[in-house]
């Protein structure tokens, strides 16, 4: 009885536009009270998730994506990928996607990427004769890079919820994230070569030489966040303030994206951001809170174990429900929601719950670009002016390849296991 009530009020809270952390807390509070469970404790239970060190990193991250993306930041990016891929046919597809690699190890988010590199390689790109729907596909595909590579926010909230080390998780990121970058460029490279696109002039080694070192500044936020978390130095809330930091003062000082005075404005603008995120976690932590105390996890654990499914199929089971859920919800949403139901039952599958968070968040990179809400379509048809339909079909081989890359990830787990095991052991 309870899902249902949960799932007609649910979507029928969605379609009649309801923001998601209104929905989340007003499905909680119907909840709570059909079932009979007491309300008491269930703010405390909140409060002392949300005061997590952990958690503040997000804030903070979200903010060093502001100054990046509105400092200058992703223009160095681009052209220091443009200088060393000149000479390629299809340089600029391919500039996308190594430029948006890098952009999204700095910012954590695949909206700020795709709306970085939209704003700048689109009409370069339009301009050099790239069919329009390529051009929105190769840039809105490669913008979902940032939910996986560090310093992911998805993979941030994973570790909160899922109580496993954050940058162990960002260490089982790298690899799946360079592996999806990697059939990128590589369907980019054919396609150029299929369909005759540009080539972009070739540079003189002193000319790259000179770009690259512009570009050092850009380059120096994820080193300093990386070696910083993985040499002890730092924890991932006080990478994350340092991030923050190094960002606003490259900004300001080598790239002069935005004025002195302007930096409140941008402050503002990334706390909004992040307040909306820190509100759907709380709403969600309620709903979280009841799931628990309803014994629906368990039940799953027991229905799963009792029908002995092997692993495989239930990963496929859980593949299939987030790519549904994806059509519907957005990442953070969909994380807090179908997280704390999951989680419980990955130990006793024999699943890593570090390997799963790959599988999670690569299955909320295919949501970003999935109809009918995949958030990245809308980012780029409000930039680039072209109807919604028009990106769908520029997105779709890319769609593709990450189906393919999610059952790599799925069922190779040394992919995403080899590097934590490599530096934490097992």
């Amino acid at each position: 009885m309870y899902w249902f009530v949960f799932l007609g009020l649910f979507f029928g809270l969605l379609a009649c536009g309801m923001p998601i952390f209104l929905v989340l807390g007003a499905c909680a509070a119907v909840l709570y009270m059909v079932s009979g469970q007491p309300l008491i404790g269930v703010a405390q239970v909140v409060i002392d998730h949300l005061n997590s060190s952990t958690l503040m990193s997000l804030p903070l991250f979200v903010m060093a994506a502001a100054f990046m993306r509105q400092g200058g930041v992703a223009k160095a990016l681009v052209d220091v990928s443009a200088a060393w891929l000149g000479g390629i046919r299809g340089s600029l597809g391919l500039v996308t996607v190594v430029a948006c690699t890098l952009f999204a190890a700095i910012c954590g988010s695949s909206v700020a990427t795709a709306l970085a590199m939209g704003t700048i390689l689109l009409p370069a790109m339009i301009e050099k004769g790239y069919p329009r729907s390529f051009a929105l596909g190769v840039i809105g595909a490669s913008g979902t890079i940032g939910i996986v590579i560090p310093p992911s926010l998805a993979l941030i909230l994973y570790g909160i919820v899922a109580e496993q080390s954050v940058p162990r998780l960002f260490l089982a990121g790298i690899l799946p994230g360079l592996l999806q970058a990697a059939a990128f460029f590589a369907w980019v490279w054919y396609d150029a070569r299929r369909r005759n696109f540009p080539v972009e002039p070739s540079l003189p080694f002193a000319e790259r030489l000179r770009v690259t070192v512009r570009a050092l500044p850009a380059l120096s936020v994820p080193i300093v966040v990386l070696v910083g978390i993985y040499g002890g130095i730092v924890t991932v809330t006080e990478a994350a303030a340092l991030a923050a930091s190094v960002a606003l003062i490259v900004s300001l000082v080598f790239y002069k994206g935005f004025r002195v005075t302007q930096t409140l404005s941008v402050i503002a603008d990334a706390l909004r951001s992040a307040g909306t995120i820190m509100l759907i976690v709380a709403t969600a932590l309620a709903f979280g809170h009841w799931m628990t105390e309803s014994g629906v996890p368990a039940q799953l654990v027991t229905w799963t174990l009792h029908h002995n499914l092997p692993t495989w199929e239930f990963l496929l089971a859980i593949n299939i429900l987030l790519l549904v859920l994806g059509c519907f919800l957005e990442v953070v949403a969909a994380l807090l929601l179908v997280l704390p139901i999951l989680a419980p039952a990955l130990i006793p599958l024999g699943v890593d719950p570090v390997h799963f968070s790959i599988i999670f968040t690569h299955n909320m990179e295919i949501a970003l670009i999935h109809p009918p809400v995949g958030l990245n379509l809308y980012v780029l048809s409000t930039i680039s002016t072209a109807p919604i339909g028009e990106v769908i079909r520029g997105i779709l081989p890319f769609l593709v390849l990450l189906i393919i890359v999610l059952m790599i990830i799925t069922y190779v787990p040394a992919l995403t296991m080899w590097l934590p095991a490599l530096v934490y052991g097992k």
